[in-house]
This record gives C-alpha cells, structure tokens and sequence, in this order.
C-alpha cells in the first residue's frame, strides 16, 4: 500500500487507482449480497459480468466520487480506509443514477457496450438500480450524519434530474434555470462524497463546510463538461454514441447558452430543436455548429474556469494536508479538462 506523501507525487489516474483498489473488494461485496436476478444486471452494469453472467475484465467507470470520499478523509488528517463504507455508499449511489437515467433518457450505450436496460429490459433494469441505491444506506447504517447527508443528496439529484427531464418540454429554459439543475443534479453528490470524506476523517466542521462547497462547484464543472462531451465528445471515450445529447434534445448547459444568445445561430438552433421530426445526421451535425457559432461552447469553457476557481479557493482555505490538498487538486483537473 503506499503512503499518503508517496500518492501526492503522483498523478490523478494513480490516485484513482489507488482508491479503486481499496473499495472495489468492497463494492463487489456489498453487490454479492443481492439476489442472484438483480446481482447479474448490476454486475453487468459496472463491467464484471457480460450478458451470459460470465466475469468480463474491463468496463468500469472513473470511479471519481469514491476516490473524493477518501481523498478528503486523507486531506482532513483522517485514514483512508475509515472511509472506505463512504466511498462505497456514494459509488453505489452513482451507478443506482445511472442505471435509471439510461432508461429516462433512453440510452442504448455506456461505457463502450449496451445499457443494462437494453439487455435485460426496462423494468428489470429498475429494480436492480433500486437494490444498489438499498445498499448504499446499508453502507453507511450507523452512521446517522453519513445517511442524513446521503440521503439530502440524493433527494437533490433526484430534483435535478426531474428539471432535466421536464426541460426536455420547454422552450423557454434560463441559463439559472439549467445551472441550478446542475448543482442538483451533479453536485449535490460529489459534494456529499467530500463532505462523507471529511466527517469519516474527523474534519471540522469548517473543513467539511468548504469541502462541500468544493465538491459542489467541482460538480457543476463536471456537469458543464458531460454536456459538451454530449456534443463534442469522442465515442471513443465517452462510450456514447456521438451528438447523443442533440439526438434527445437535451437542453443542456451549451444548448441552453446558445438558445440565449439571440443570435440567427439561435433561432435556427430553435427551429431544429423543436421540429416535429426526428434529427436526421444532417441535422445533427448543423446543430452542433449552431451551438458553437451562438457561442454555447464558450460560455461553457469560461463556466468551467469560474468553477473551478472558486473550488480550488475552498480547498486553499480549508486548512487541508498537504497532500490531500494536492491530491484533490489533481483529481479536479482531471475531472474538468476532458476531451471535448
């Protein structure tokens, strides 16, 4: 195992490792728990099993919330394996989120290969987000300010993700409107993830409080980057089919600052937008130059930097370690600087 000075020399992807490391047995524990019908989905949607229930290598995601929790264990003078119930708990919330955002939004794709959903059906595929979203409070039971704050998060993102889907219906969404729907939906968890992390690592009530106004700006930058990757991204490595988020019409972050720019650029993003026919690739491709000529990929890329400044402030007067510190601050910029 290595140290804590041996970690903050290292980069982000060794950090992310090195969490994954520690709560995968303990993930895949609490996953064997399930009944055998709901532990072959959820196996299958983290990337352990393939379709026939046979150990696949490969698959998982980031993994980034579970290595804030115990980052911010560490950077409040706490050890990283106390926090180890924490990580689980907010991974196992994640992935819950996941599983059920692929059915509203009808995604067929994650991380390179169908969505669970997709495979084993609709009403299976809820069932099994709902046994991990069980688990997670099971994870942290005991602990009572762990599941108060799991559950205000939780509660949150299920707001946020509300919004997002009644968006979807409206044509007169505000960019206060779509970043409120990020803090919700986004950084209400990676905030509870830094917040589990400081009270598992004994932090002080004013560590914790600006580890969870960390956690929340770095959430809502995380946000404005998935939703360029829902244009931009490379399939590659979203493992999402290209322009996913304009196939759906989605107003996300860039569509909505676009749509405000009250430029021609935006009333023909508009008229596309709300066509009653579905967007041909043709179309796809004109909307996405549409966004980026009314200027909805600049808005986003300036929203990144202000996001992230103000969360790297809240680190620099936490009074953290210096190698939490550090160790957090690589895990920012590797969360924000994604290709897109």
């Amino acid at each position: 195992m290595t140290t804590l000075e041996e970690r903050a020399t290292r980069s982000a992807s060794d950090v992310l490792s090195w969490s994954r490391s520690l709560v995968d047995p303990a993930l895949r524990a609490a996953v064997s728990k399930l009944p055998a019908s709901m532990r072959q989905i959820a196996g299958y949607h983290f990337g352990w099993l393939d379709q026939q229930g046979l150990a696949t290598p490969g698959g998982e995601g980031k993994a980034l919330r579970p290595a804030l929790v115990m980052a911010c264990a560490e950077a409040v003078g706490g050890h990283a394996e106390d926090a180890l119930p924490a990580a689980v708990a907010v991974e196992l919330v994640h992935n819950f989120s996941l599983v059920h955002d692929d059915v509203m939004d009808a995604d067929i794709t994650r991380r390179h290969r169908p969505t669970a959903w997709s495979v084993f059906g609709v009403n299976q595929a809820i069932l099994s987000g709902d046994t991990l979203l069980a688990l997670a409070f099971e994870a942290v039971g005991g602990n009572g300010p762990a599941v108060r704050t799991l559950s205000a998060a939780i509660r949150s993102l299920a707001d946020g993700q509300s919004a997002d889907l009644s968006f979807e219906q409206r044509s007169d969404v505000n960019l206060t409107e779509a970043l409120l729907m990020a803090q919700r939906k986004t950084g209400a968890l990676l905030s509870c993830s830094c917040v589990l992390g400081g009270l598992y690592g004994g932090g002080s009530a004013e560590q914790i409080a600006h580890l969870s106004d960390f956690g929340a700006r770095l959430g809502v930058a995380f946000q404005v980057v998935d939703d360029l990757l829902g244009i931009w991204g490379d399939p590659r490595l979203t493992g999402k089919p290209v322009y996913s988020d304009l196939r759906n019409r989605k107003k996300t972050l860039p569509v909505v600052a676009a749509l405000m720019s009250a430029s021609p650029a935006a009333e023909e993003l508009a008229t596309l937008y709300h066509a009653d026919h579905p967007l041909s690739r043709t179309d796809l491709v004109r909307a996405a130059e549409l966004v980026d000529t009314a200027g909805g990929r600049q808005w986003c890329l300036t929203q990144i930097d202000e996001q992230m400044s103000a969360a790297l402030r809240h680190l620099r007067d936490a009074g953290l370690t210096e190698q939490g510190a550090t160790a957090l601050d690589r895990l920012t910029q590797l969360a924000t600087r994604r290709d897109f």
